[in-house]
């Protein structure tokens, strides 16, 4: 029970375990990625890449940071708070992230040695994927004061050839003959660190 505020009513906690969920509305968005080819774009181009045989795809991670943003999260250590929903972790197990028909669902599950009990990847599961966008050879390039671009490694090279595959789809839907892009320079604060561990 929480403490009573100023306006007259209480919040009340039920320990039950109803399935609701809070972020009703990223299956929608899951949806639209598993209709758009965005799932498959990922695992075609990433894929190839990784070559790994256990663990979390490139599939699951990218669309598990994709719903964090569309949810609202700060950092990686927000991908917490939807493993935390239980509604949102039910719709993901019983549907995965790519939309394949359960027998490919299952083969994919078969990538764990051990059984799987997360929905969404852990925080230092997604920082650790992260680093393999990074190409070392061009850090040594970095200078205190000085804004540098690193050449991109194969892996963000592949990630780039993503983006035109969804761009495709939407101009199938809705074709377009001019297109604006807008930049925001503005800066957005973040009070989140990341402490490692």
């Amino acid at each position: 029970m929480f403490k009573q505020g100023v306006l007259p009513f209480r919040y009340e906690c039920e320990p039950t375990e109803s399935g609701m969920t809070a972020l009703a509305g990223l299956p929608a968005y899951l949806e639209l990625a598993i209709v758009s080819g965005l799932t498959d774009s990922i695992q075609r181009h990433l894929g190839k890449c990784a070559k790994k045989e256990q663990g979390w795809t490139d599939t699951q991670i990218v669309m598990s940071l994709v719903l964090l943003n569309i949810a609202g999260g700060d950092s990686v250590d927000d991908l917490r708070i939807l493993e935390k929903d239980e509604g949102l972790v039910k719709v993901v197990r019983q549907l995965g992230f790519s939309g394949h028909p359960r027998k490919e669902r299952r083969e994919q599950e078969r990538r764990w040695r051990k059984e799987r009990k997360r929905a969404f990847p852990s925080p230092s599961v997604v920082f650790r994927y992260l680093t393999s966008f990074v190409n070392p050879a061009e850090e040594t390039k970095r200078a205190r004061g000085h804004a540098f671009i690193p050449a991109a490694n194969e892996r963000l090279q592949a990630l780039r050839r993503i983006n035109p595959d969804l761009l495709r789809f939407a101009q199938r839907k809705s074709p377009q003959t001019e297109a604006t892009l807008e930049m925001d320079a503005s800066i957005v604060e973040t009070t989140k660190q990341r402490r490692f561990v």
